[in-house]
């Protein structure tokens, strides 16, 4: 799975996947709190939009699986005895939702920036597991990021069909290439931690 797949601009830093070895416990805890917050996500999605009928039934199993994602994280999590502790912020994910349009009575607008921004999380995550999968030494660890990867690499492309079942396909395009510029703008400027996904 490449950046043109995903559809991202910036590669992750290299630096990235090193360190996160490094500090797996703390990574894995945040990494639950991610699938939490994503399962979360598509349910306010669908309490937003409830007479989205398409969204509603699209979404509906995707809370499920990251749910289930998030329970495997927390079994990853038991075998190390290393407990869940407390959410963290989200830098990454706070920085794009702060560019979500805010001009009342354009809710056509906020619902594909709020769509958008998944799928760009999404995007983001999936390209994290593949490094994780292909570059840490602990097999199962490995083993269980390749999983995952293959199960939410279809996440991100959802996010915009749903897009595109409501606003027109140029609309959507025009403003995921802005996402991605933003992205990228995010990623370059984030310092990188050991202790996040993001």
């Amino acid at each position: 799975m490449s950046l043109t797949t995903l559809g991202l601009e910036l590669p992750t830093d290299p630096r990235w996947v090193n360190i996160a070895e490094m500090n797996i416990g703390e990574i894995l805890i945040d990494h639950a709190w991610c699938e939490q917050k994503a399962a979360s996500s598509c349910i306010s999605l669908i309490v937003m939009y409830t007479e989205k009928v398409r969204l509603v039934e699209v979404l509906t199993p995707i809370v499920t699986e990251e749910w289930g994602h998030f329970q495997r994280v927390l079994k990853e999590l038991a075998k190390r005895n290393i407990p869940l502790g407390r959410q963290r912020k989200d830098e990454y994910v706070n920085q794009l939702r702060s560019r979500i349009r805010r001009t009342s009575g354009d809710q056509h607008g906020q619902m594909l920036d709020n769509l958008l921004i998944n799928a760009l999380v999404e995007a983001r995550s999936c390209e994290r597991f593949k490094l994780l999968s292909e570059h840490i030494a602990d097999e199962s660890l490995r083993k269980f990021y390749r999983e995952l990867m293959i199960s939410e690499a279809g996440h991100y492309r959802t996010f915009i069909e749903l897009a595109e079942t409501y606003l027109p396909a140029k609309q959507v395009r025009e403003r995921w290439k802005d996402f991605l510029v933003i992205e990228a703008d995010i990623m370059a400027n984030l310092e990188v931690r050991s202790d996040r996904m993001h």
